[in-house]
C-alpha cells in the first residue's frame, strides 16, 4: 500500500512537471487529455464550469468568482496552479483542499484504468481535479488554464462562460513572441455559443478576440470599456468600489491591478446573468472575504509587520508594471529578496525595479531556478546593487535584520521564491 508521500513523489518524478523543468514538460495538444478524460468518464460533464485564461490576474479573478459563487450557496470547485506550499492547493471545493486520500485514490485508479495514457504532471492533475469535483457533486467549478489556452489541458471542458483577463509577454517560447500570437492562443478557449469576457485588450489584440467570438457566435464583453462603479480607491488593506450595481464593495485584494481584476469579475457576473443566482450581499461577501474563503496566497501578501514584509507572485512584465508602483510606497530602507527562473527574460522586469533598494539575490529550490550570481550580474547593468544569498529563508532573514523595524522587505520575482519562503513560516 503506497503512502501519500510516495504518490506525490510519483506525480513529481514520473510525469514531466513544467513547474520544475520548464519547456521540456510542455506537451501541446489535447490527445492525452482526451484519453484520460474518456477513461474517467468525462467527469466535467456532470457540473457547470467557468474557464479562465490570461497572462496576469487569472488567479485573483478565479478565486474571487469562486468566493462569490460560494457566498451564493453553490458548492464550488476551484482548480488553479501552481501551488505554493502543498500540492493539494490546486484542487479545492468550497475552499477546502482535496484530501490526501482523494489524491491516493485517483492515482491508483489511473494506473488501473488508463495505463496506456502517458500524461504530463499537469494533464494528470487536471483530470484529477475534474474527477474530484464530480465525486464531490459540485454545482459549478472555476477552472484556470495552466499555460496558454488553445492547447491547454483544461480546454477539454465546455464552460458556461469563458474569461480572458489580459495579454502580456510570458512563455513566449510556447505561445509566440508577439502579443497577437499570444492572444490567438488564449482565444482558443472561446467555444461556439459560449459567452466570453475580456478583461483588458485594445488594438490588434481586441480585434483578434472580437473576430474569434463573432466567428463562433459567442457574445463578448470587454470589461475595460465599461464602467462598473462610480468611484474606486486603492487602500493599504482593501480596495473600494462605490455605487456598483451590487452596492458599495470593499475588496480584500488590493492594488491597481486588482481594480482591473474587479472589473473583469463584474463583467463575468453581468454575462452570467440569470444563469446563476447571485445577490448584492453575495458579491460584497465574495470580494471582501476572498482570502479566507478560498485560501488565496501570494497576492501582495503581508507576512510580517516588524519590519513590514510583503511577498507577491507577480513574475512577468505585465505583473511588475503594477508591482513597481506599489514598491514606491514601501518604507525605506527597502530590501528586495528576488529570484527568477532561468528561462525568464528578466531585463524588462529589472529595469522597473527601484534603484534605491538593496538587493538580496537568491534562488528557489527548483531545477529551473536562475543562479543568483547570474541574476546579480544582470541586475548590475540596471544599477541594482546587493549581495548573493542563495537560500531564500536565509536571504529574508538577513534582509530583515539589515532594514530593522523601520524599513521593509519585499520577497518575489518568481512564484517559487515566494513558495520557498511560505514553506518556512
Amino acid at each position: 500500500m503506497e503512502t501519500y508521500e510516495e504518490v506525490i513523489n510519483f506525480l513529481y518524478s514520473c510525469t514531466p512537471q513544467f513547474q520544475l523543468i520548464g519547456a521540456a514538460a510542455y506537451k501541446p495538444g489535447l490527445d492525452t487529455a482526451h484519453c484520460l478524460d474518456k477513461a474517467f468518464g468525462s467527469p466535467h460533464r456532470r457540473y457547470r464550469t467557468i474557464h479562465i485564461a490570461g497572462t496576469n490576474g487569472k488567479g485573483s479573478t478565479a478565486h474571487t468568482l469562486a468566493a462569490i459563487l460560494q457566498s451564493a450557496g453553490y458548492k464550488v470547485g476551484l482548480y488553479t496552479s501552481p501551488h505554493l506550499v502543498d500540492f493539494r492547493e490546486r484542487i479545492r471545493v468550497n475552499g477546502e483542499m482535496i484530501p490526501k486520500a482523494g489524491v491516493l485514490d485517483f492515482v491508483r485508479r489511473y494506473r488501473d484504468i488508463a495505463p496506456n495514457c502517458t500524461p504530463s504532471f499537469f494533464e494528470l492533475t487536471t483530470v484529477m481535479a475534474l474527477d474530484w469535483f464530480a465525486s464531490e457533486n459540485v454545482d459549478i467549478a472555476v477552472i484556470e488554464t495552466g499555460l496558454g489556452g488553445r492547447l491547454d489541458t483544461t480546454n477539454i471542458i465546455t464552460p458556461i462562460l469563458s474569461v480572458i483577463t489580459n495579454i502580456s509577454f510570458d512563455h513566449v517560447a510556447q505561445l509566440g513572441n508577439t502579443l497577437e500570437s499570444i492572444a490567438r492562443e488564449k482565444a482558443g478557449i472561446i467555444k461556439p455559443g459560449v459567452p466570453v469576457v475580456i478583461g483588458e485588450a485594445d488594438g490588434a489584440v481586441a480585434k483578434i478576440f472580437g473576430e474569434r467570438a463573432a466567428e463562433l457566435g459567442s457574445s463578448i464583453i470587454f470589461a475595460c470599456s465599461k464602467s462598473y462603479w462610480r468611484k474606486s480607491a486603492v487602500g493599504n488593506d482593501h480596495n473600494t468600489y462605490e455605487n456598483t450595481r451590487w452596492g458599495d464593495i470593499k475588496g480584500e485584494l488590493t492594488g491597481e491591478c486588482q481594480q482591473r481584476n474587479a472589473a473583469t469579475v463584474m463583467a463575468a457576473l453581468e454575462m452570467l446573468g440569470n444563469t446563476v443566482r447571485i445577490t448584492g450581499r453575495d458579491v460584497m461577501t465574495g470580494f471582501g472575504q476572498v482570502v479566507s474563503m478560498t485560501h488565496l496566497m501570494g497576492r501582495w501578501m503581508t507576512v510580517a509587520d516588524n519590519p513590514l514584509t510583503v511577498c507577491d507572485t507577480g513574475h512577468n512584465t505585465g505583473g511588475w508594471t503594477y508591482t513597481s508602483r506599489r514598491l514606491e510606497n514601501m518604507p525605506r530602507p527597502l530590501a528586495m529578496v528576488i529570484g527568477f527562473v532561468s528561462d525568464k527574460d528578466v531585463d524588462h522586469i529589472l529595469e522597473m525595479m527601484p534603484r534605491d533598494a538593496v538587493y538580496y539575490f537568491t534562488q528557489a529550490s527548483i531545477p529551473r531556478a536562475m543562479a543568483p550570481e547570474l541574476l546579480a550580474r544582470k541586475a548590475e547593468r540596471f544599477g541594482l546593487e546587493g549581495v548573493v544569498v542563495p537560500d531564500v529563508k536565509k536571504a529574508v532573514s538577513r534582509a530583515s535584520c539589515d532594514v530593522r523595524d523601520t524599513g521593509s522587505v519585499f520577497i518575489g520575482g518568481s512564484t517559487f521564491v515566494v513558495a520557498d519562503y511560505l514553506g518556512t513560516v
